[in-house]
């Protein structure tokens, strides 16, 4: 009986056991099977993470191949506007329309009426039209010196945004020094990169066979005759601008490379142009100094340049400026005391000036000059200050 009861035992030790066991197997099978997902999860992922490994590279590489081909457009616009002022220029294709304006000048030079088209050498420019202002700015070397970057930073700084989307400011290159070309062209390029994109900003030069041969001086010493062909040229100089700047908005504006303009002065001129209840205006000045901060309506600039090349080689421009008045405006038997009232109707002046003069090295080699306006107003460490004319011989 007890051997009875052991085996009983032993057998039920042995049941336990083994269902232990199976229990135990059963476990470790389901363990292995969740390894062998949980592996099979890992494998997966790890599958994932390449693929998307794969396209992060090749979206990298597209990213680049577009960036490498922007930086390429972008630097063979900038080559584009550096090599055209090479020797060899390119001229404007056989197709390119020619404006009309331009044709004047057939009429009165000889020399360009064999020449089939006139036009300027257009180096930087997207030719823009259809603007409410067009500002000339005429710029010849001046040895060591220049003005123009602190100008045009001047002119430009003190728009708003719209007022550069209704204007474009226009630098004329007369000068044929080669050297003098590649230096406007790589500072405009460097430091008004933006407006010129947008239009706003052109550069143009004048072509040599603009001028006349012999510009006729006819002074009887050196140095007089030196100074009289810089006063001829610059007559030619601004006409030619004048011409090129014509078609493109409804008034000029004649400034100077040596010139800071007043706060704000876009503004003052578009609404003091408004705000004028006569359109019989012959032009407004907005600086006293000879030819600088003259507003011309655009239809009326052929005219004028007619008349400035008829005598060309006799005054200063900012002197046939009043020359052309008494002949257009005074009427035959009209006594002067009548033409002076009308003046001060049709030839209109803003006050304060606008525009300050600060080119002390002229233009005209190996002469200073220290004009200022008599009454200009800008701010400066937010004071008002009034800068006084001085005259330094």
């Amino acid at each position: 009986m007890r051997t009875r009861h052991v085996n009983l035992l032993i057998a039920l030790v042995a049941f336990v056991l083994f269902s232990f066991s199976c229990f135990c197997i059963s476990r470790m099978t389901q363990t292995s099977n969740q390894l062998i997902n949980c592996r099979n999860h890992i494998l997966e992922f790890k599958e994932n993470i390449l693929r998307l490994k794969n396209k992060t590279e090749r979206n990298h590489q597209e990213l680049i191949k577009a960036l490498n081909k922007m930086k390429f457009e972008v630097a063979d616009r900038e080559n584009v506007s550096v090599n055209s002022v090479k020797k060899n220029m390119n001229a404007l294709g056989k197709n390119e329309i020619v404006p009309n304006a331009f044709e004047v000048l057939k009429f009165l030079f000889p020399h360009l009426r064999k020449v089939d088209r006139i036009y300027p050498d257009v180096i930087i420019g997207k030719e823009k039209t259809g603007v409410s202002f067009a500002l000339g700015i005429s710029t010849v070397s001046r040895g060591n010196h220049s003005y123009l970057k602190q100008t045009l930073t001047s002119l430009i700084s003190r728009m708003t945004l719209s007022e550069e989307k209704d204007s474009v400011v226009i630098v004329c290159i007369a000068d044929s020094n080669e050297d003098y070309l590649k230096s406007v062209v790589g500072m405009i390029t460097k430091k008004f990169k933006r407006q010129l994109m947008s239009g706003s900003l052109e550069v143009i030069s004048i072509p040599a066979y603009f001028y006349p041969h012999m510009l006729h001086a006819r002074q009887s010493t050196e140095a007089s005759q030196k100074l009289e062909s810089w006063r001829i040229k610059q007559v030619l100089d601004f006409c030619f601008l004048m011409l090129y700047a014509q078609p493109k908005a409804r008034y000029y504006l004649q400034l100077e490379d040596d010139i800071i303009a007043n706060k704000m002065y876009f503004t003052k001129i578009a609404d003091f142009v408004h705000n004028i209840t006569s359109n019989n205006w012959f032009y407004i000045e907005f600086s006293i100094l000879g030819f600088i901060g003259k507003l011309f309506k655009s239809e009326d600039l052929i005219d004028f340049v007619r008349f400035f090349l008829m005598f060309y080689k006799d005054k200063p421009i900012d002197l046939l400026l009043g020359d052309i008045f008494q002949v257009k405006m005074c009427n035959p038997g009209e006594t002067l005391e009548k033409c002076i009232e009308r003046n001060k109707h049709i030839r209109i002046r803003y006050k304060p000036s606008l525009f300050q003069h600060v080119g002390i090295q002229s233009s005209f080699p190996g002469r200073e000059q220290y004009f200022k306006v008599s009454f200009f107003y800008y701010r400066n460490m937010k004071k008002l200050i009034l800068i006084r004319r001085s005259v330094i011989s």
